[in-house]
């Protein structure tokens, strides 16, 4: 059933009070046909997950489309491995805890990262080591114009950092029903990224698990990141740059502590908090938003802030860390 002017404040993690001129609820593929069918005004369409990964800078002309499809189904075990089929609505750290309880290793390293299944594969999420396409079977997608289900394969959905296929020259074709992962029944652990390790040693692990992984993430995850129950925020707002080499020869004879990574094709992925903290954003207010206290990367609303003013403040941060370093960040969240 489509609703009218319907505001979309407890639909988006960084609280922003803007209204959709339509919107509806779906937790199947029949009822998504329906709805769609429904759109006599031909309103373009804009797929709600969990809210995470937007930043809403003015009302909504549009079919706002809570995508509500739940449900865990495994398939195709063997000695090894486990694949499972997860609807696209599900809470994203949901599904962790699921594969968690069940002593499967594969997600862990993603533990309490917030929005949906199925904004999961558009993104290409990840962190400390791991994204999504490591584990990634397919996924199925409606084809809005075509009316008919698709299934994509890893290669299918082209993943690159923080992309996919669906960000890009697929962009508004198809809505996400389903996801399947592959999950391991005996477990590669990879504790080898930031502060993995030691939280694991302060916790006093003595053997190694996916639930002592997924609670080192976590404890880590807290003890930086704002919850954004209690204070509006999309998460890391930049990508990490990738830049030339030289680009990075040159930043180092003025910053020699520059923290970069070697990539594969011989360019080097910097950290995007560490470049804005040395700018002098981090934790610096200005108005109803800021950047966070404990981490340079995410901006937070402290109340009240309207999406205009969350955008210029994430401008002027770009314009800071380009002028001070030549390196160009790009918005990780997408703006609306």
């Amino acid at each position: 059933m489509i609703q009218y002017n319907v505001s979309l404040q407890p639909y988006n993690t960084f609280g922003i009070d803007v209204t959709a001129s339509a919107f509806a609820r779906f937790s199947t593929v029949d009822e998504l046909k329906m709805i769609l069918s429904e759109n006599t005004e031909q309103l373009p369409l804009f797929i709600l997950g969990g809210g995470s990964n937007v930043l809403f800078t003015q009302h909504l002309t549009a079919l706002a489309l809570k995508n509500e499809i739940v449900g865990f189904e495994p398939l195709n075990e063997t000695d090894t491995h486990i694949d499972v089929k997860v609807g696209a609505g599900e809470e994203w750290h949901g599904f962790v805890r699921y594969c968690v309880e069940k002593g499967w290793g594969g997600v862990e390293n993603l533990s309490l990262i917030p929005g949906s299944v199925g904004a999961s594969p558009m993104q290409n999420i990840g962190a400390y080591g791991v994204e999504i396409k490591d584990c990634f079977v397919e996924l199925e997608a409606w084809h809005i114009e075509k009316q008919e289900l698709h299934r994509f394969t890893a290669i299918d959905c082209a993943f690159g950092y923080r992309e996919s296929v669906f960000k890009r020259k697929l962009k508004g074709q198809y809505i996400i029903v389903s996801v399947t992962y592959r999950l391991q029944k005996q477990p590669q652990f990879n504790t080898g990224y930031g502060a993995i390790q030691s939280e694991l040693e302060r916790m006093g692990v003595a053997e190694l698990s996916v639930a002592a992984i997924s609670q080192a993430v976590m404890n880590i995850r807290m003890s930086k990141l704002p919850n954004p129950k209690e204070l509006g925020n999309a998460g890391s707002f930049f990508k990490n740059p990738v830049i030339e080499k030289a680009l990075l020869d040159t930043l180092m004879i003025r910053f020699p502590e520059i923290p970069h990574y070697p990539q594969a094709d011989g360019t080097e992925k910097l950290a995007a908090g560490w470049l804005i903290e040395q700018a002098g954003w981090k934790g610096k207010r200005i108005g109803n938003c800021g950047m966070h206290t404990q981490q340079a990367l995410v901006l937070v609303n402290y109340g009240g802030a309207t999406g205009q003013e969350i955008f210029a403040l994430s401008q002027a941060v770009l314009d800071s860390v380009a002028s001070q370093f030549g390196v160009t960040l790009e918005r990780e969240v997408n703006i609306l």
